[in-house]
Protein backbone atom coordinates (compact mmCIF):
# COMPACT_ATOMS: atom_id res chain seq x y z
CA UNK A 1 0.00 0.00 0.00
CA UNK A 2 1.42 3.39 -0.93
CA UNK A 3 0.31 5.33 2.16
CA UNK A 4 3.73 5.20 3.82
CA UNK A 5 5.20 7.89 1.57
CA UNK A 6 2.41 10.31 2.48
CA UNK A 7 2.39 10.01 6.29
CA UNK A 8 4.89 12.81 7.07
CA UNK A 9 3.26 15.40 4.75
CA UNK A 10 -0.14 14.54 6.21
CA UNK A 11 1.07 15.02 9.76
CA UNK A 12 2.42 18.43 8.73
CA UNK A 13 -0.96 19.35 7.19
CA UNK A 14 -2.65 18.34 10.45
CA UNK A 15 -0.50 20.90 12.24
CA UNK A 16 -1.66 23.79 9.98
CA UNK A 17 -4.52 24.80 12.32
CA UNK A 18 -1.95 25.48 15.06
CA UNK A 19 -0.34 28.15 12.87
CA UNK A 20 -3.11 30.63 13.65
CA UNK A 21 -1.64 34.06 14.41
CA UNK A 22 -4.12 34.78 17.20
CA UNK A 23 -4.85 32.18 19.87
CA UNK A 24 -7.27 33.22 22.61
CA UNK A 25 -9.11 31.31 25.31
CA UNK A 26 -10.84 28.18 24.02
CA UNK A 27 -9.95 28.58 20.37
CA UNK A 28 -8.30 25.18 19.77
CA UNK A 29 -10.13 21.85 19.99
CA UNK A 30 -8.86 18.28 19.65
CA UNK A 31 -11.39 15.59 18.82
CA UNK A 32 -11.92 12.01 17.81
CA UNK A 33 -14.86 10.62 15.86
CA UNK A 34 -16.26 7.80 17.98
CA UNK A 35 -18.51 6.53 15.18
CA UNK A 36 -15.81 5.86 12.59
CA UNK A 37 -13.39 4.86 15.35
CA UNK A 38 -15.80 2.05 16.25
CA UNK A 39 -15.78 1.04 12.56
CA UNK A 40 -11.99 0.39 12.58
CA UNK A 41 -10.84 3.83 11.51
CA UNK A 42 -8.74 5.38 14.30
CA UNK A 43 -8.75 9.16 13.89
CA UNK A 44 -7.86 12.54 15.30
CA UNK A 45 -8.88 16.07 14.32
CA UNK A 46 -7.75 19.57 15.30
CA UNK A 47 -10.01 22.61 14.96
CA UNK A 48 -9.07 26.27 15.39
CA UNK A 49 -11.17 29.39 15.59
CA UNK A 50 -10.49 31.77 12.69
CA UNK A 51 -13.05 34.48 13.51
CA UNK A 52 -16.34 35.03 15.36
CA UNK A 53 -18.18 32.74 12.90
CA UNK A 54 -15.53 30.56 11.20
CA UNK A 55 -13.34 27.64 12.26
CA UNK A 56 -11.01 25.30 10.37
CA UNK A 57 -10.97 21.60 11.19
CA UNK A 58 -8.44 19.10 9.83
CA UNK A 59 -9.12 15.42 10.46
CA UNK A 60 -6.92 12.40 9.79
CA UNK A 61 -8.13 8.77 9.71
CA UNK A 62 -5.69 5.87 9.52
CA UNK A 63 -6.30 2.12 9.64
CA UNK A 64 -3.21 -0.05 8.99
CA UNK A 65 -4.76 -3.11 10.67
CA UNK A 66 -6.06 -6.21 8.86
CA UNK A 67 -9.83 -6.70 9.06
CA UNK A 68 -9.56 -10.46 9.60
CA UNK A 69 -8.06 -13.55 8.01
CA UNK A 70 -9.89 -13.29 4.71
CA UNK A 71 -10.70 -9.58 4.67
CA UNK A 72 -8.81 -6.40 3.97
CA UNK A 73 -9.85 -2.88 5.09
CA UNK A 74 -6.73 -0.70 5.16
CA UNK A 75 -6.93 3.01 4.47
CA UNK A 76 -6.01 6.53 5.42
CA UNK A 77 -7.62 9.84 4.55
CA UNK A 78 -7.33 13.53 5.31
CA UNK A 79 -10.38 15.80 5.49
CA UNK A 80 -9.95 19.57 6.04
CA UNK A 81 -13.21 21.49 6.57
CA UNK A 82 -14.05 25.20 6.79
CA UNK A 83 -17.02 25.73 9.11
CA UNK A 84 -19.52 28.56 9.45
CA UNK A 85 -21.21 28.70 12.87
CA UNK A 86 -24.74 30.05 13.13
CA UNK A 87 -24.14 31.73 16.51
CA UNK A 88 -20.60 31.24 17.77
CA UNK A 89 -17.78 28.72 17.26
CA UNK A 90 -17.94 25.53 19.33
CA UNK A 91 -21.62 25.86 20.22
CA UNK A 92 -24.80 25.02 18.34
CA UNK A 93 -25.38 24.65 14.58
CA UNK A 94 -22.69 24.82 11.89
CA UNK A 95 -22.37 24.34 8.14
CA UNK A 96 -19.18 23.16 6.50
CA UNK A 97 -17.40 22.79 3.18
CA UNK A 98 -14.72 20.11 3.05
CA UNK A 99 -12.13 18.45 0.85
CA UNK A 100 -11.07 14.82 1.16
CA UNK A 101 -8.13 12.76 -0.07
CA UNK A 102 -7.14 9.23 0.83
CA UNK A 103 -5.69 5.86 -0.12
CA UNK A 104 -7.33 2.44 0.33
CA UNK A 105 -6.68 -1.28 0.02
CA UNK A 106 -9.88 -3.32 0.48
CA UNK A 107 -11.03 -6.82 -0.29
CA UNK A 108 -13.60 -9.50 0.60
CA UNK A 109 -15.95 -7.06 2.35
CA UNK A 110 -19.36 -5.62 1.60
CA UNK A 111 -19.25 -1.86 1.09
CA UNK A 112 -22.34 0.29 1.69
CA UNK A 113 -24.44 1.74 -1.13
CA UNK A 114 -23.33 -0.98 -3.57
CA UNK A 115 -19.89 0.62 -4.08
CA UNK A 116 -17.47 -1.72 -5.87
CA UNK A 117 -19.67 -4.80 -5.95
CA UNK A 118 -16.68 -6.89 -7.05
CA UNK A 119 -14.85 -6.19 -3.77
CA UNK A 120 -16.46 -9.33 -2.31
CA UNK A 121 -14.33 -11.49 -4.59
CA UNK A 122 -11.40 -9.20 -5.56
CA UNK A 123 -9.08 -6.71 -3.90
CA UNK A 124 -9.15 -3.02 -4.86
CA UNK A 125 -6.25 -0.66 -4.24
CA UNK A 126 -6.29 3.02 -5.12
CA UNK A 127 -6.82 6.58 -4.02
CA UNK A 128 -9.79 8.94 -3.86
CA UNK A 129 -10.42 12.67 -3.70
CA UNK A 130 -13.44 14.88 -3.52
CA UNK A 131 -15.33 17.77 -2.01
CA UNK A 132 -18.53 18.06 -0.05
CA UNK A 133 -20.79 19.99 2.28
CA UNK A 134 -21.86 19.17 5.81
CA UNK A 135 -24.17 20.13 8.65
CA UNK A 136 -23.54 19.57 12.34
CA UNK A 137 -24.36 20.47 15.90
CA UNK A 138 -21.98 20.99 18.82
CA UNK A 139 -23.31 20.06 22.31
CA UNK A 140 -21.40 21.72 25.16
CA UNK A 141 -21.03 19.38 28.16
CA UNK A 142 -18.59 21.45 30.25
CA UNK A 143 -16.06 24.25 29.68
CA UNK A 144 -13.57 21.69 28.28
CA UNK A 145 -15.67 18.77 26.96
CA UNK A 146 -18.26 18.56 24.18
CA UNK A 147 -19.99 16.14 21.85
CA UNK A 148 -20.32 17.02 18.18
CA UNK A 149 -22.42 15.41 15.47
CA UNK A 150 -22.10 16.02 11.75
CA UNK A 151 -23.17 14.55 8.44
CA UNK A 152 -22.00 15.37 4.93
CA UNK A 153 -22.38 14.49 1.28
CA UNK A 154 -20.23 15.24 -1.73
CA UNK A 155 -18.62 14.31 -5.03
CA UNK A 156 -15.86 11.68 -5.04
CA UNK A 157 -13.43 10.49 -7.72
CA UNK A 158 -11.41 7.30 -7.35
CA UNK A 159 -8.75 5.61 -9.44
CA UNK A 160 -8.07 1.96 -8.62
CA UNK A 161 -6.35 -1.26 -9.58
CA UNK A 162 -8.15 -4.60 -9.15
CA UNK A 163 -6.38 -7.78 -8.02
CA UNK A 164 -7.56 -11.40 -8.14
CA UNK A 165 -7.16 -12.14 -4.43
CA UNK A 166 -6.25 -10.53 -1.10
CA UNK A 167 -2.63 -11.69 -1.01
CA UNK A 168 -1.57 -12.37 -4.59
CA UNK A 169 -0.15 -9.71 -6.87
CA UNK A 170 -1.95 -10.67 -10.08
CA UNK A 171 -3.62 -7.51 -11.40
CA UNK A 172 -6.87 -8.13 -13.28
CA UNK A 173 -7.77 -4.58 -14.24
CA UNK A 174 -7.91 -0.92 -13.38
CA UNK A 175 -10.30 1.96 -13.74
CA UNK A 176 -11.84 5.03 -12.19
CA UNK A 177 -15.25 6.08 -10.92
CA UNK A 178 -17.06 9.30 -10.06
CA UNK A 179 -20.02 9.35 -7.73
CA UNK A 180 -22.05 11.30 -5.20
CA UNK A 181 -21.83 9.70 -1.76
CA UNK A 182 -21.82 10.39 1.96
CA UNK A 183 -18.46 11.99 2.82
CA UNK A 184 -18.96 12.39 6.55
CA UNK A 185 -20.96 10.84 9.40
CA UNK A 186 -19.46 11.66 12.78
CA UNK A 187 -20.20 11.62 16.49
CA UNK A 188 -17.10 13.20 18.01
CA UNK A 189 -15.79 13.61 21.52
CA UNK A 190 -14.24 17.10 21.74
CA UNK A 191 -11.70 18.49 24.19
CA UNK A 192 -11.03 22.25 24.25
CA UNK A 193 -7.31 22.99 24.72
CA UNK A 194 -7.43 26.79 24.89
Amino acid sequence: MKENIYILPLILVLLIPFCSTEVKAQTVAVKTDLLTGALSSPNVAVEVKLSNRFTLETGFHYNPFPAGENKRWKHWFLQPELRYWKCQPYGGHFFGAHLIYGVYNVGNIKLPLGLFKGVRSSRYEGDFMGAGISYGYHFILSPRWSIETSIGVGFLHTGYERYRCLHCGERTGSGSRNFIAPTKAAVSLVYMIR
